[in-house]
């Protein structure tokens, strides 16, 4: 008998200029079951070119834990409540971790 596939999971990265935009994009993401967990990271500084000038900013960077299998979702619920121009949105998936903590992202999300 063939095994099922193990479920595949990734590490979804946005980033924000606010504090209060990272706690209600955060809770909205867990609230909804999109994400198992969401951490929220203060960087000092991003440097970046934006409109023909080098930028620098501070920002909070959203580490979200979720199923592959919802990234289409999580991207559409990021982009719709996302206050850039053009929101960082980039996923890492997850080829190995601690197996009760994948289940717990696993029972967490759906």
């Amino acid at each position: 008998m063939k095994k099922p596939p193990k479920p595949k999971f990734c590490l979804a990265l946005t980033a924000v200029s606010k504090n209060s935009e990272a706690k209600i994009l955060a809770q909205a993401l867990v609230k909804e079951k999109l994400a198992a967990c969401v951490s929220l990271i203060p960087i000092s500084a991003s440097f970046y070119f934006w409109k023909n000038r080098a930028q620098s900013e501070k920002e909070i960077l959203l580490l979200i834990k979720t199923r592959s299998s919802l990234v289409k979702r999580l991207k559409k619920s990021i982009l719709k409540r996302h206050s850039y121009e053009l929101p960082e949105f980039l996923t890492l998936e997850i080829k190995d971790g601690h197996s009760s903590y994948l289940d717990w992202i696993w029972k967490n999300t759906r």
